[in-house]
């Protein structure tokens, strides 16, 4: 055997026993990669891989406009182009209001918790756009085959068909995209109103895992009675027919509202808000210059959520975005009076939420509500609002930013202000309201109780004290600065150690 054979031979027998005793360094490398992940998660590699592959091939189909055999000089196509960058850009508004909610969340509660409001805010709307994706929309838009209840095609986008989500072709109507865009920031919206009124005292894990259920399920359901052919919006009632809900005082706002309602009755008070020889205990906000900030921006963001309910660059816009802007005016006018009459001082979070209750009150009708009628929709929101906060007081449930005030009682407001000042039948108004309210309870309520009984939704007194931020994230908003402390049981508690520290700070 030559010299170069015996070599070749002893290398191979040499790479075999490395590959049988483990010692070759593709296993070696292969070995130190797995031991990074549990086998749960080596076993969903092949199962993404096959998804995306799936799916990769129903994306080429959904993109297959072919601009090159449009006749750019059409006016059709010149519409059909208009009305979707501006449809887009309102979405992008809408979406930017995000933005304004953290803001106010956070501003209106204490430091301890900014962390946790901020990070609430912002994985709710990846949350809400991965659910409304998979299954949301298919339950809200789905047409064929459908019902009047639900919705049941179309799921993860997968078609490219836009029959499947009741759209004409384009340009006589939306992409498939921009369509999805612009619903799903509204749907995040639904579950953004949640995390205020559950603020300060609710376990991360369980307020993400009832957003993704409320977008999954409950909010679309609801959203195709009215807005998808659904029953809601057929009700047959003398000469009017249907549900009026332009841009969602109702489905979007109220359902949110009740959905919070249902969170803050099954969670509980924070300590010390209502105490045991009675009366209630303010617990004033941490920062009133970012809530304002934040009012404003969400002032903004709903030239994107009322004019963009149109869903066509079409002149009724400007007639839209007028009568949101009467009303938000109204509002805050109204709620800074009433405040400074009430409680003898002219009340800056009474301000920032009557400006929002005039602008939730507004949205069910500012397509029909004249501009005398917008005014008056929006002074009594604005009314409204400062007693309704007195009012969940009063019955003990506890509220951190006034969202229950704002988004479910106005928007019960603005949906019958429709019927007084926008030729809605009152009658059908108040079949909506009931409807959407009573199923949307009943599925926050099963939701909230299964998480109670599984997971748990309340973190723990010492937990509350020393604030969310170090308790459910380890880090703080404020790193380097004095934080306070905690009135408790007649003492206060440090946010840091949790002991009791006599007298008060």
């Amino acid at each position: 055997m030559s010299n170069s054979t015996t070599e070749s031979v002893r290398s191979g027998r040499k790479q075999r026993s490395r590959f049988a005793t483990g010692t070759s360094p593709y296993l070696k490398s292969f070995k130190k990669i797995s031991r990074w992940f549990s086998p749960t998660w080596l076993i969903c590699i092949p199962l993404v891989a096959i998804i995306v592959l799936v799916w990769d091939g129903a994306a080429v189909a959904q993109h297959a406009f072919d601009l090159d055999e449009m006749d750019m000089s059409d006016p059709a196509v010149i519409k059909g182009i208009l009305d979707t960058v501006f449809v887009f850009f309102c979405a992008v508004l809408v979406i930017f209001m995000n933005a304004g909610f953290a803001m106010v969340e956070a501003g209106f509660c204490r430091q301890k918790n900014a962390v946790n409001i901020l990070a609430k805010n912002l994985i709710v709307f990846g949350i809400a756009v991965l659910a409304y994706w998979a299954v949301g929309f298919a339950f809200m838009y789905g047409a064929t085959p459908g019902s009047p209840f639900i919705g049941m095609s179309g799921f993860f986008l997968a078609s490219s068909d836009p029959a499947t989500y009741g759209l004409d072709p384009f340009p006589g109507g939306l992409p498939i995209s921009v369509a999805f865009l612009f619903q799903v920031a509204f749907a995040a919206t639904a579950a953004t109103i949640v995390s205020g009124t559950v603020a300060e005292r609710i376990h991360f894990t369980s307020f993400i895992i009832f957003a993704f259920l409320l977008v999954a399920i409950s909010y679309p359901i609801t959203g195709h009675w009215v807005w998808a052919g659904g029953w809601l919006s057929d009700l047959p009632f003398g000469e009017d027919v249907g549900f009026h809900d332009f841009a969602g005082s109702t489905v979007v706002h109220s359902v949110g509202g009740w959905a919070a309602l249902m969170g803050a009755a099954f969670l509980g008070p924070r300590l010390n808000k209502y105490p045991a020889s009675g009366g209630v205990n303010a617990i004033p906000g941490h920062n009133m210059s970012i809530a304002t900030l934040g009012c404003l921006i969400l002032w903004i963001g709903w030239y994107g959520f009322n004019p963009g309910s149109e869903l066509a660059a079409d002149p009724n816009i400007t007639f839209i975005a007028l009568t949101t802007t009467l009303a938000a005016s109204a509002g805050g006018v109204l709620a800074t009076i009433t405040s400074w009459v009430k409680d003898g001082k002219p009340d800056l979070s009474m301000v920032v939420n009557g400006i929002l209750a005039g602008l939730v009150g507004i949205t069910a009708g500012c397509d029909s509500i004249p501009y005398w009628g917008a005014v008056i929709v929006g002074a009594i929101a604005g009314v409204i609002v400062v007693f309704a906060v007195a009012f969940f007081d009063a019955i003990r449930i506890d509220d951190p930013v006034g969202a229950l005030s704002v988004h479910l009682v106005n928007g019960i407001w603005g949906t019958i202000a429709v019927a007084i000042f926008g030729g809605a039948n009152f009658l059908a108004q108040i079949v909506g309201i009931l409807s959407i309210g009573g199923f949307t309870v009943a599925f926050s309520s099963i939701v909230w109780l299964l998480l109670k009984a599984i997971l748990g939704i309340r973190v723990g007194a010492e937990e509350e004290m020393r604030g969310l931020d170090i308790s459910e994230h380890g880090m703080e908003a404020y790193s380097g600065f004095v934080t306070e402390t905690d009135t408790f049981s007649g003492g206060t508690v440090s946010p840091v150690s949790g002991s009791d520290v006599a007298g008060e700070v």
